[in-house]
């Protein structure tokens, strides 16, 4: 009885989401579509400026219009799917569908914490080696490191949603999240799930530790190298070209570092308790940060205003 009971398949899983907070629902599900159109229309406009503006043509603009495909694509992966939820008395996500979700918000992490770091080191060679960086940070290297970005965080999550999906869920279909978020999926499992935790926190030293360490280390040298500057002009120069990125990478690895300061398996007792601030850190994460990426890139570029408004000119021109 035991093992048919353990072959049992998971057609589909229910997300329990804010049905605990009816109030905060109907708050929150304005408060995130708001949030979401701004993402879409902020993001977009920054994809749009680097590619139809010649200026803007370079290895950091080129980053930073992957940086904004990437957040489009992550809320896009799960923003609909929670804004359903507030509205839907059964929420539920079909097996097949909870597995995508989970692989693309996994892979979309992933992959912006590898591009952080490119983009740590493009502010470093650009400050620290300004001679050599039309040879360093050429479109034959800038390119690749783009792409490499998001093969590595698209490898990690195809390794562990294989692994997750495999698992046996015994019926357990509730997910106690806003959405299908791998380690709530992971406490639903009816077997040891000590591997996937060990893997997942390898996993998160990889992409947290690992380009931590390499931004720390490269702004270490730019700050050195700014500080050696004699004009006051010319160090506030050098600093606002990495301010920018200074303050998403704060941001982005702040919240990650605070949302898995401990790593989280099932209860031994099969409970899953979960509190509000639990679903509500990923939220901030999901929502609020790539919300935040456009307006500090905009609002602290001059080279992305100006963008802006000769888009906006040649088109009230064109009319």
């Amino acid at each position: 009885m035991q093992k048919a009971n353990w072959s049992s398949p998971v057609a589909e899983f229910i997300i329990l989401g804010l049905s605990a907070y009816p109030r905060l629902e109907k708050m929150f599900f304005v408060l995130i579509l708001l949030m979401y159109l701004v993402i879409l229309l902020g993001n977009g406009l920054l994809i749009v400026v680097t590619l139809l503006d010649s200026r803007l043509h370079t290895p950091m603009y080129f980053f930073l219009g992957n940086l904004s495909f990437l957040d489009i694509c992550y809320t896009t992966s799960s923003v609909p799917l929670v804004l359903d939820g507030f509205l839907t008395p059964r929420k539920t996500i079909s097996f097949s569908a909870c597995a995508v979700q989970m692989f693309l918000s996994f892979a979309m992490a992933g992959t912006e914490c590898v591009l952080l770091g490119m983009m740590a080191f493009d502010r470093y060679v650009a400050i620290c080696n300004p001679l050599r960086y039309p040879v360093v940070m050429s479109k034959a290297a800038y390119v690749p490191m783009a792409v490499s970005s998001w093969a590595i965080g698209g490898t990690a999550s195809v390794v562990h949603t294989s692994l997750t999906i495999q698992l046996p869920f015994c019926g357990n279909n509730v997910i106690n999240h806003l959405a299908c978020e791998i380690l709530a999926v992971l406490k639903l499992a009816c077997t040891d799930i000590s591997n996937n935790v060990i893997s997942m926190g390898v996993t998160n030293v990889i992409f947290l530790g690992v380009p931590v360490l390499f931004i720390s280390i490269s702004y270490v040298f730019i700050i050195a190298t700014i500080l050696r500057i004699p004009s006051a002009e010319g160090r506030k120069k050098a600093f606002s070209t990495c301010s920018a990125h200074f303050t998403v990478v704060v941001v982005f690895y702040g919240t990650l570092l605070f949302m898995y300061r401990k790593p989280k398996s099932k209860d031994l007792l099969g409970d899953n308790k979960e509190d509000l601030s639990d679903k509500l850190i990923p939220l901030f994460y999901g929502v609020v940060i790539p919300m935040l990426n456009p307006i500090i890139y905009s609002l602290r570029n001059k080279d992305v205003k100006a963008a802006v408004r000769n888009l906006t000119a040649q088109k009230c021109f064109t009319q």
